[in-house]
Parts: C-alpha cells; sequence; structure tokens
C-alpha cells in the first residue's frame, strides 16, 4: 500500500506543471455558474467555488479527471475518493452520491469528465492486439486508478482547444483516442478491455444494468431479468453485486428516487404524483425510502433546494 500512494504522490509531483498549465487555460473561459459550454465532443468541464453535494446522479460510462481539489464518490455500500492524482473511471449507468468538500475562489474544485465510446475503444483493442489478459468476471463498475504524466498532458492537449475550435474537428478525435488507449494499456486497462468486449458475465450484467435503466418504472421480477442477461438468479445477484455493489432491487430504487426528485424539482410535481409516476405503489414507502435516501421528507428536500437555487447540490460535478 505504502508504494502505491508513493507512486501516485509522485505522479501527482510531476503533473503539476501540467495542471497549472489546464488552471490557466480553463481561468479564462466564461463559465455559466459551474459549467463551461464548448464544442469538444464528450468533455464536460466543471469549476466549483465553494463546498457542493451531497447529489445524487446517474453517472454515464466516463473518465473523470481532477484537475484541483478532490471528491467523494458513493456507489452503494462503497466510498471512494479521488483527487488530482487519481481518476475515476465508471464502465456503466451507475447511479451514485458525490461531495466536494473543499472549494473556494481562491482554490476552486476543478474536474474534467470525457464520455467513454465503446466503439472507439473496441476499434482500439483490435487494431493493437490489446485483449484482456486474465478472466476476471468480478469487476467493479466505478473505481479509481493513477493518473500519470501523460494521460493529464493529452487533457491539456484537449481542453485547450476551446482556444481553436477550427481546429477542434480532426484533433479532438485523435486526442480522444489517445487518451482511450492509455487507460486501455494502463492499470485498469485489463478491466477496462473485459468491459468494452462482449461474452463475459460482466457484459451480461452490463446487458441488465441497460434493461433497468430503460425500464426502472416497471415491476421488477428478478427471474426475468436473470433469463434476459441469460444467468441463474443467484449468479446474477453476485456479479450484479460486484459490478454495482448493490442488488437489482437496491439499483432499480435508486434509479426511482433520483428521477422522482428530478420531476419533483423541474416539473413542480407533488410527492404523491412523482412516486406514482416512477412505479410506486404506496407513497408511504416512497416517502420512507426517499428520506432514507436523501436525509429529508419529499417536501422539506425539494423545497430546501428550489429555495437554495444550488445547481451543484442538485446535479453531478464532475
Amino acid at each position: 500500500m505504502e508504494r502505491i500512494l508513493s507512486e501516485a504522490e509522485s505522479f501527482q509531483d510531476q503533473t503539476t506543471a501540467i495542471r497549472s498549465r489546464i488552471l490557466d487555460v480553463l481561468a479564462q473561459l466564461p463559465w455559466d455558474g459551474t459549467n463551461f459550454r464548448h464544442e469538444i465532443p464528450g468533455l464536460s468541464l466543471y469549476r466549483v467555488i465553494e463546498p457542493a453535494g451531497p447529489f445524487f446522479s446517474l453517472y454515464e460510462p466516463s473518465l473523470s479527471l481532477i484537475i484541483s481539489g478532490s471528491k467523494r464518490v458513493r456507489i452503494g455500500d462503497e466510498t471512494l475518493v479521488y483527487d488530482a492524482s487519481r481518476f475515476f473511471l465508471t464502465t456503466i449507468g451507475l447511479p451514485m452520491t458525490g461531495q466536494i468538500c473543499e472549494a473556494t475562489t481562491a482554490e476552486p474544485y476543478v474536474a474534467a469528465r470525457l464520455s467513454l465510446d465503446l466503439e472507439a475503444l473496441r476499434r482500439l483493442i483490435a487494431n493493437h492486439d490489446l485483449h484482456p489478459t486474465d478472466t476476471s468476471d468480478h469487476d467493479r463498475g466505478g473505481v479509481v486508478g493513477t493518473t500519470t504524466p501523460e494521460l493529464y498532458d493529452a487533457f491539456w492537449r484537449l481542453i485547450s482547444l476551446v482556444n481553436s475550435p477550427d481546429d477542434i474537428p480532426f484533433m479532438a478525435n485523435h486526442i480522444r483516442n489517445e487518451i482511450f488507449y492509455r487507460l486501455l494499456t494502463g492499470e485498469q486497462g485489463a478491466r477496462l478491455r473485459r468491459f468494452a468486449l462482449a461474452g463475459t458475465n460482466s457484459n451480461r450484467v452490463a446487458k441488465a444494468v441497460a434493461w433497468l435503466k430503460e425500464n426502472y418504472t416497471m415491476p421488477l421480477r428478478v427471474e426475468a431479468l436473470a433469463d434476459m442477461a441469460n444467468m441463474g438468479v443467484s449468479t446474477l445477484h453476485h456479479h450484479f453485486r460486484a459490478m454495482t455493489a448493490m442488488s437489482p432491487l437496491q439499483f432499480q430504487k435508486h434509479l426511482r428516487l433520483h428521477h422522482a426528485r428530478e420531476l419533483m424539482l423541474s416539473g413542480s410535481l407533488d410527492a404523491a404524483t412523482a412516486a406514482l409516476r416512477v412505479g410506486y405503489e404506496s407513497p408511504t414507502q416512497f416517502s420512507r425510502e426517499y428520506r432514507r435516501m436523501f436525509g429529508h421528507p419529499p417536501l422539506r428536500d425539494v423545497k430546501a433546494l428550489l429555495k437554495s437555487g444550488d445547481s451543484a447540490n442538485r446535479s453531478s460535478v464532475g
């Protein structure tokens, strides 16, 4: 453990100059709250000047890189922390809770997120013969890894394209593929290659996850979900929890409560109507589970969020 931490700290020291260059570029951009809108495909940029969260979000497959600050994310019953020395990689859509504990105007939290393109990953795997080196089927869908100077350098060149938009159509795709290549050949590369390729238990669970995301309002029969994934019920439970840190029922509950919260915030729906809209039959059960997840009953939680007007506490940041 000491060797790993020492290596991460060494990489963080090596990336100081590169991160400073990235921060210089981002400091000159016209930020709209926590976000900056640009034309680089798949890239999101974030800047927060005060503590934010906890916020609940459904992370799609992506790579999150922190330029300055740190973040805590909770997936099921597991908590992960990452900062300028570690990236966060999620290979399937996962509901999770995030929190930025420290951020100021002088030292803001700054992060970038790049969406994963499975087709692009598969082409790189095939073209460079990067097939998995083992057959592990107990991969977590969200992990942290060490951020190398080479990875930061590629992100610096990608982010710098905001100042040369005419170069984006040609350069962005090449730099993005370089980032994907470095991921595929790095410490989390074998895991990422397994997710990108078909036929493993990880991919069968990913199929079940995709179905739940599209059909979270419907009653869940785990037996039918297991049949769809071509797995036994106990096997599905085992691999689903290994990947998401949740059971299928817990995963569905997270999706339902998150979407109900969004409906109440954006559609002015009352709690009972939002509960029915996302598949709950009992408003009492909905209120009880909502309070357990978000810390307050639906009405109080939504009123507090609307009153604060704090979008950083309502949606994902980096």
